[in-house]
């Protein structure tokens, strides 16, 4: 099962995503997975065969500012979460999905639960990873610096920042193979570094917190919650506060899995995903 790469204007903003197409006929509902911090749509590659195998179309974008996606500058594009998620909309009208299951991960994946607060009909049910819930949950530190005043401008113009990110926040080894096209992006032009120190700076931890803890108690669709409890900077007592105030939360704790649980426990992960949005049609 084969992943292709995509690209499309929606507006002024260019696009880029990786698609699997789903095997035969099916009536599944397709499948948006959003990828975190300083990640891209590759995070995925592990995941998304998968899914096309079961019948289910898999959609990974890069958000703006991301992976292979556009760059803008802040004047054009100011990196806040209402700004992601009304791209974010955007692009989903653009490829008209009018309903369909989303995955999120990491810390920009909390952009995609606000959208689903915010566009409630159209999401039928969200897989969370290893993502901000509550207040409780920090940018760490090592990330925190990507937005600091001169030592952020110098920090995210180094392509390593991915390598020790990544490795470190998932507590394992990547190849040098994958970490070549996970940093592909920053050795191409600076204009990586400065979106991401920008995101850093507008992502807006504690409304955006407050927004999510608070808006998915009313929250009645599925829930489903797989937790790397491995995880350096987002601890599982997080994951099991929120859950346990939603009786339809599911929650699967992976218990050698860190941050980033797809770079090397997908099929841990899929062994839960995959029933869980066959649910949805």
């Amino acid at each position: 099962m084969s992943i292709t790469e995509h690209q499309i204007n929606v507006g002024s903003l260019e696009w880029f995503y990786r698609e699997v197409a789903p095997i035969g006929m099916s009536d599944l509902l397709p499948v948006v997975l959003l990828h975190g911090l300083p990640s891209h749509s590759y995070g995925w590659r592990h995941v998304m065969p998968a899914l096309g195998s079961q019948g289910t179309r898999a959609i990974a974008p890069d958000l703006i500012g991301f992976g292979s996606s556009a760059k803008p500058q802040g004047r054009d594009f100011n990196y806040t979460p209402d700004a992601f998620v009304k791209a974010l909309d955007d692009f989903i009208q653009a490829l008209e999905i009018d309903r369909f299951c989303l995955v999120v991960q990491g810390f920009l994946g909390s952009v995609g639960l606000q959208y689903a607060l915010r566009h409630s009909d159209r999401v039928e049910n969200i897989a969370i990873l290893n993502t901000p819930l509550t207040t409780a949950a920090k940018l760490p530190w090592q990330m925190q610096q990507w937005g600091l005043p001169f030592a952020g401008d110098m920090a995210t113009q180094d392509p390593l920042l991915v390598d020790r990110t990544l490795e470190g926040g998932s507590r394992y080894q990547i190849s040098d193979a994958d970490l070549d096209i996970f940093r592909k992006p920053f050795l191409k032009s600076s204009k990586a570094g400065r979106s991401l120190m920008t995101a850093v700076r507008n992502l807006k931890m504690s409304p955006s917190m407050s927004e999510i803890a608070d808006g998915f108690q009313d929250w009645q669709k599925p829930l489903l919650i797989v937790w790397g409890v491995n995880d350096p900077w987002l601890p599982v007592e997080i994951a099991q506060k929120f859950a346990s105030s939603l009786p339809q939360a599911e929650i699967v704790k992976l218990e050698k899995a860190g941050h980033y649980p797809q770079e090397h426990f997908a099929e841990d992960i899929l062994s839960d995903l995959l029933p869980f949005v066959r649910r949805a049609s």
